[in-house]
Formats: structure tokens, C-alpha cells, sequence
């Protein structure tokens, strides 16, 4: 439809559904990554105990970090299917059905029989249920990006998607305070008994929270406009690997730094801090809750930065800096100092922020906005196979010998090694594809004031 007079894209910024897309992005994200990360910090102090009993400790460990590993496995399912629908039938309603997949996979772990009562059944049904969060978390992450960065100005990006990227250090925090807080406040028995699913079950209001939020909210301008004009794509998975290869390559590479820091911060040093520096279960999580709360300010401030100063560069600063101190990290801990691990994951943390910070941006930017849905998915979940659900194991097998930890230094150094390479893969930011949108978007908007 020609509008009346020219418009600018500045004109299809709505800024009350900007800042409601940001709510919307942060809490969903935040009560997801709550379901995601209470699962992680079970996995290496709970379910060794209760699903994989075992006289061997480093068996029983490796076990319940496999369980883990499956949902980032599962995660390009969720990409697949799920980016490719965010990109056919819109943002906002795949990001519902996400919510409520992750959210009642979340509650049914919550009321799972143990080992105890079924024998390996139990072990089984952790993993389906495992299987299922992570085909959750593989369809939200890139609708949750865009939701707040499609909203705003494409040149503010890096701030605006970052609400998304908040997310797991917000659900990090409530999962270990809610497990710091069980933990201290129940006998060890009681805790292993019953008090872990209390952080599980906790999941249902959280979910209906963020249900709440997300059915409120209209889909993007963007997409509106992609629908007016009549661009979407009808196989964009297919249209992905056919024409945005280099794109999706980067992107994957540009992930595996900050996934293998991440999972080496808030889940690997969990296991190692309680059988290796003789700290226990609560002090462990206390100490991964007090570097997940600096996130919320150094995440939303990397991406803001990123705005200002070149994105690729920022990014790899950081991820140049994590290489050295990954060896560093371990030199810092010392046996029983709980003071020092709380250093060393605030700093290890902040270079994580420096990189996860503008990651958001960096990675939506690589794809053209018909197939952003689905391509970012894509990156996101692929990467998440190789960087979040290896890493974990194999931490464990190299620091088998909790003396040795050179290797799992270098296995994250070698991982930032492959995200420099896949930033200078990279291609620069292209406003004008967004900015065609929205003038769009404008245009329809002014012509039909009901829209």
C-alpha cells in the first residue's frame, strides 16, 4: 500500500511495545534458563545420588553430566522445527509453545520417581524429559532475540537483544538461590530426600508468570511487515543452508567461547569445588549466585558498548582475554576459599558478559531478516552440541585427577581460538535490510490507523 506521505523507519518504533518486547524477552528467557539451570546444578550435586548410584564417584558424575549434555544435544531439533516456524507463523506464538514445553518438562522432573523406587526406568524417563527442555530452549532463544530487537532501532541492537542474553544469569541466580536457600535450610537427608524438587515444582508459577506476559504481546514489526509484503520464506531451513552457509558457520563458531566458559563457570566448578577444594554443596552455589548477580549489569552493559564501538572487535577482546585467563582461573582457587572462587567466577563471568553481550546481536546480524528466525536458531543449537553439551564431560574426564587442570584450560582456550576465527567469518551489520521493514511496517500503519 503507497502511503500518503514518506515515512521513516524511526516511525514504525512503537516504544511502549519496545519496552514490553524487552520485559517479555528478559522474563521468558530468565524463568526458561531458571527450568535449564536448576536441572545443571542438579546434575552435579543431586543426581549422581539419586539416578546413577554408583561406588564409583567419577562414573555416577560422568552419568548425570551425559543426562546434561542431552539437552543441548536436543537443541537443534528445537531450532529446526521451531525456527522455522518463528519464521513462517511468527515470533510470539512459537515463543508461547516454548515456554510451555520447557515448563512442564521442568515440573514432571520435579515429581520423577528415583532409582530407588524404579531402578534404571528412573534414569530413563530423566532423560526424555531432558530431551524435552532442550527442544524448548533450541526454538527460544532466537524468537526471544528478536522479540526485543525487532521492536527497536536496528542501531541500538546490541542493547536491545541483550534482555534476552540476561536471561541465563537471571535463571541461573534463581536456580542456585533457590537451591542455596534449600540447601541451607534442610538436613542433607531431607535435601536428597525431597528439598531438591521443591526448586523443580517451582517452575509451574513461574511458567504461568511468563505465559501471562508473552500472551499480551503483538508479534514484531519486522515480521508484520514480512507478512504485508509478502516475504516470508516457505522452506527456510532449506533457503539457510542454500544461501546463508558462511553466516550459519559463523555464527556456530562465534558461540562455542562463551558456551564452554559458561559451562566451565556455573556448572563444571560446581562438582569441582565440592570434591576437589573441599568446599560444600551450599558454598559451591553461593559463590556461582554472587558471579551470576554481576551479570545482570555487565551483560546489558557489553551490548550497549557494542553499539558504540565495533561489535566483532569487543567480542574479540573478550574472547581473546578468556583464552589466557581460563589458566589463570585455576592458579586463583585454592583449597577450602570459598572468597576466591567467588573472584575468580565474577571475573571469569565478565568476560563471558563481554562476549554474551553482544553475541545476540552479532548473531541475528549474520542472517537476513526472512530467515533470522531459523538461522540464528540454528547457530544457537548447533553450537550448543559442541560447546555446552561436551564441555561438561569432557572436563570431567580430563580432570579425572583433580592435580591435572592444565587440559581443561586449554580445551577453553582452544574454544575461543575457533570464535576469533568465526568473527572474522563474520559479516558487518546491514541496517538498511531492517529499515526496509519498518518503513514498511510505517506505511501500513499510517494507512490503516487500526493496524
Amino acid at each position: 500500500m503507497t502511503p500518503d506521505r514518506p515515512v521513516s523507519p524511526d516511525e514504525a518504533i512503537d516504544r511502549r511495545g519496545l519496552y514490553k518486547a524487552f520485559v517479555a524477552s528478559l522474563t521468558g528467557t530468565s524463568l526458561e534458563w531458571y527450568d535449564f539451570a536448576v536441572y545443571s546444578a542438579a546434575s552435579a550435586l543431586v543426581f549422581p545420588i539419586l539416578f546413577f548410584p554408583s561406588t564409583d564417584q567419577f562414573t555416577s558424575t560422568l552419568l548425570a553430566f551425559s543426562t546434561y549434555a542431552v539437552g543441548y544435544v536436543s537443541r537443534p531439533v528445537g531450532g529446526v522445527v521451531f525456527g522455522r516456524l518463528g519464521d513462517i507463523i511468527g515470533r510470539k506464538r512459537v515463543l508461547v509453545i516454548t515456554l510451555l514445553l520447557i515448563g512442564i518438562s521442568t515440573f514432571l522432573i520435579g515429581v520423577l520417581p528415583t532409582y530407588v523406587d524404579i531402578g534404571g526406568t528412573a534414569a530413563l524417563l530423566l532423560v526424555v524429559l531432558r530431551f524435552a527442555q532442550g527442544v524448548g530452549v533450541g526454538g527460544e532463544w532466537g524468537g526471544a532475540v528478536l522479540l526485543s530487537s525487532e521492536f527497536g532501532d536496528p542501531k541500538r541492537r546490541g542493547f536491545w537483544a541483550s534482555a534476552a542474553q540476561i536471561g541465563p544469569p537471571a535463571g541461573n541466580l534463581l536456580a542456585n538461590g533457590a537451591l542455596a536457600v534449600l540447601t541451607a535450610s534442610l538436613p542433607s537427608d531431607a535435601f536428597l530426600e525431597w528439598g531438591w524438587r521443591v526448586a523443580f515444582l517451582l517452575s509451574a508459577l513461574l511458567v504461568a508468570f511468563g505465559l501471562w506476559i508473552r500472551l499480551k504481546l503483538e508479534d514484531t514489526p519486522v515480521f508484520k511487515a514480512l507478512e504485508s509484503r509478502g516475504d516470508r520464506s516457505e522452506s527456510p531451513v532449506r533457503e539457510v543452508f542454500a544461501t546463508q552457509l558462511r553466516p550459519l558457520i559463523s555464527g556456530i563458531l562465534s558461540r562455542l567461547g562463551p558456551d564452554v566458559l559458561y559451562a566451565l563457570l556455573t556448572v563444571f566448578s560446581l562438582t569441582y569445588a565440592v570434591q576437589h577444594l573441599n568446599l560444600s554443596r551450599n558454598a559451591a552455589l553461593v559463590a556461582v549466585l554472587v558471579g551470576s548477580a554481576f551479570q545482570l549489569v555487565t551483560i546489558p552493559l557489553a551490548g550497549w558498548l557494542s553499539d558504540r564501538v565495533s561489535r566483532r572487535a569487543l567480542y574479540a577482546v573478550a574472547a581473546a582475554g578468556t583464552a589466557v585467563f581460563s589458566f589463570l582461573f585455576f592458579v586463583i582457587l585454592q583449597p577450602g576459599a570459598q572468597g576466591l572462587l567467588i573472584v575468580a567466577l565474577i571475573i571469569g563471568l565478565t568476560f563471558h558478559s563481554f562476549m554474551y553481550g553482544p553475541q545476540a546481536a552479532y548473531v541475528i546480524e549474520q542472517f537476513h531478516p526472512r530467515l533470522r528466525y531459523t538461522g540464528a536458531s540454528l547457530a544457537y543449537t548447533i553450537a550448543g552440541v559442541f560447546g555446552g553439551a561436551v564441555a561438561p564431560l569432557m572436563f570431567t574426564l580430563v580432570s579425572s585427577n583433580g592435580a591435572v587442570w592444565w587440559p581443561v584450560a586449554l580445551y577453553v582456550a582452544v574454544a575461543c581460538v575457533l570464535t576469533l576465527i568465526g568473527l572474522a567469518m563474520g559479516r558487518p551489520a546491514n541496517h538498511d535490510e531492517d529499515d526496509q521493514y519498518l518503513r514498511q511496517y510505517a506505511a501500513d500503519h499510517q494507512n490503516s490507523p487500526s493496524l
